[in-house]
């Protein structure tokens, strides 16, 4: 592995995010490819990890870039993960919202995913006296 360089740009290709998102297993999001790439063409702000020309991780932000944002996406390939990527993309963005007084997201209710946004300065909601609501359409 070389050094991991970090992008805010489109130069990813089609088959650059399938792969992505089929490795950690979003298929959900592969089902409908014209509607992904509509959905990332569309975010407030993406960033991307390159293994030399390897798309190896993405973080994909929407929001009003004033008083919210909402962490929609932040893949690392399973072979790339565990080394700092994911921090990193989730820290770049941090540092670029700084000012934005809310940042959400919803995750997988598991350990290693609870562990990953404490450790990288998220409380779970309730904590902060919050609850969180969802629909999610099919």
């Amino acid at each position: 592995m070389s050094e991991i360089v970090y992008k805010n740009d489109f130069s990813f290709t089609e088959k650059d995010i399938l792969s992505l998102y089929d490795n950690v297993g979003w298929v959900e999001y592969t089902k409908n490819t014209k509607k992904l790439i509509r959905a990332l063409k569309n975010s407030l702000y993406i960033l991307t990890a390159w293994d030399d020309n390897k798309l190896v991780g993405l973080i994909r932000i929407v929001g009003d870039e004033e008083t919210i944002i909402y962490i929609q996406d932040i893949l690392v390939l399973k072979e790339y993960q565990r080394q700092g990527i994911g921090s990193q993309l989730l820290k770049a963005v941090l540092d670029k919202y700084n000012r934005v007084r809310q940042i959400v997201l919803l995750t997988d209710d598991t350990e290693k995913t609870k562990l990953f946004y404490k450790a990288n300065g998220f409380e779970p909601a309730n904590k902060l006296n919050l609850v969180s609501y969802v629909i999610i359409n099919n």
